[in-house]
């Protein structure tokens, strides 16, 4: 996620086009194969997965490729120090970007060990960016020297050089699905960006009509690089395609030649061409943000841990209450949460995001039951209560609303109730729970003192019940498939 500069103050989320920008996107259409169908479905069980921004630009600790785009503003202080030390020089601040590559050397880059954190942490699935905007590529292409694995670069010495395969393969061997972040601009490529001339937005600075051998130049490369992604590195099932800009008629690729060739090498292969849309946006991914309420389709919600993609000193990183929180309002909404964390230049995760993520996984390893392969069930959310669903078993998560806060003596919910003479549990806890409906019709589960002194967790509480039959709510939100 260019004479030219000015003051910054616009969003920290610029790692691509904002999910609320989709003007002129077409509508969504309907799976062609029960193929992809059914794995979509697979997505959706995963629902908790992991991204990281890595690169070249990482040493400078400012946003990640944008800084290099004039139209595209900068949000916090620190991002405008490599600006500022250059003088304000548009021309010496983008040559010394690009040049970043010549110093880049993570010798503390140690992808088993992020694996192992991650899944730590209860995360199923991985999206690396394996190039972003500015166009170095953090793989052994064979397509430009703009690389990891250059000569140049210090790291191309390295054993794991080639950080997505590295990548890849230690998530694989933890039992991670697979996803690919690539990004279809290319700020670094003379068919995207013509050296020669001044580029003042995130788009071709030529007319891509008026030179259309150029631009083909262009969509060829682009074409041969997803294709090396996609035959080099084993399987692979999601294809995470950022710069939603890059779309017909000024930027045409040709998504169709693309996604055939991409589904020939990786059969199931989901794809989501951000913002968009059509029939290549197969799960739309809302980002920094959450949707209001659930929504008819495939999502995902990509969010930083702290305020930035790409690794900041000393970032702000969201407390683990707050992200537990926020990954049960998504679940129960019947979303994903890929959740960004931004190593440091030297390759390590930074020691803040690691202590959130044990925190997390702590408490996915009492509630992972109330998340993985979940579906919403309306009416989602009750107070301080939020609903995920297993068929007929229903997951009542209560989400306490301090990070301080200790176990309530009860749980209750007017929306949804028990079936009659059913057990309900708390996860983590062993025997069932007393519960009642109350004079106001509420269903309250109350939780014994010994349970309220020594809690199977922190932050939030699942307990679970089957549905009452009868009940009208009790009917799912329709799920429609996006392919």
């Amino acid at each position: 996620m260019i004479s030219r500069f000015c003051i910054f103050v616009v969003p920290i989320f610029a790692m691509c086009a904002a999910f609320s920008s989709r003007a002129g996107a077409a509508e969504p259409t309907p799976p062609p194969n029960p193929r992809l169908a059914k794995e979509l479905e697979k997505f959706q069980d995963l629902k908790f997965g992991f991204m990281m921004h890595f690169g070249a630009y990482s040493q400078w600790g400012c946003i990640e490729s944008w800084p290099l785009v004039e139209e595209d503003k900068w949000a916090r202080p620190d991002d405008l120090k490599p600006w500022i030390e250059r003088g304000k020089d548009l021309a010496r601040f983008q040559r010394d970007y690009f040049a970043l590559p010549k110093t880049f050397n993570p010798t503390k880059f140690d992808p088993v060990a992020w694996a192992k954190s991650a899944k730590d942490c209860g995360m199923k699935y991985v999206v690396y960016t394996t190039k972003h905007h500015d166009g170095f590529c953090m793989y052994d292409t064979k397509l430009t020297d703009y690389k990891v694995t250059a000569i140049d670069c210090p790291f191309h010495a390295h054993p794991q050089a080639d950080t997505v395969r590295a990548v890849f393969d230690a998530f694989r061997k933890q039992g991670f699905v697979i996803g690919v972040y690539f990004s279809k601009a290319d700020w670094h490529h003379a068919g995207y960006w013509d050296p020669a001339r001044p580029a003042h937005t995130r788009n071709p600075n030529y007319d891509t009509a008026a030179e259309p051998q150029r631009w083909r130049g262009f969509v060829d490369f682009v074409y041969g690089q997803i294709e090396e992604l996609m035959t080099n590195y084993g399987p692979v099932s999601l294809l995470f395609l950022d710069a939603g800009q890059v779309r017909p008629p000024q930027q045409d690729i040709h998504m169709d030649r693309l996604a055939a060739m991409a589904r020939r090498h990786q059969p199931g292969l989901i794809i989501a061409d951000r913002t968009v849309g059509g029939r290549y946006e197969d799960y739309f991914t809302p980002e920094q943000e959450v949707p209001d309420k659930p929504l008819p389709h495939a999502w995902e919600t990509c969010m930083t841990m702290g305020d930035s993609w790409s690794f900041r000193p000393n970032d702000r990183y969201k407390s683990a209450h707050r992200l537990i929180q926020l990954l049960v309002e998504i679940c129960a909404k019947g979303g994903n949460f890929l959740l960004n964390v931004g190593p440091q230049p030297d390759g390590q995760l930074p020691a803040e995001a690691l202590a959130r993520m044990r925190e997390i996984g702590a408490w996915m390893k009492v509630n992972g039951e109330a998340i993985y392969a979940t579906r919403p069930i309306a009416p989602y959310k009750d107070g301080d209560v939020s609903f995920t669903r297993k068929g007929n078993t229903i997951y009542a998560i209560y989400v306490a609303k301090g990070e301080t806060d200790s176990m309530p003596r009860a749980i209750s919910f007017s929306t949804l109730r028990p079936a009659a003479g059913t057990e309900v549990r708390m996860l983590g806890v062993s025997g069932p729970l007393k519960w009642r409906i109350d004079a106001a019709g509420k269903t309250v589960v109350d939780i014994p003192a010994s349970i309220q002194k020594s809690p199977p967790c922190r932050h939030a509480f699942a307990v679970k019940f089957d549905l009452g039959g009868s009940y009208q709510s009790s009917r799912p939100a329709k799920q429609v498939h996006l392919l």
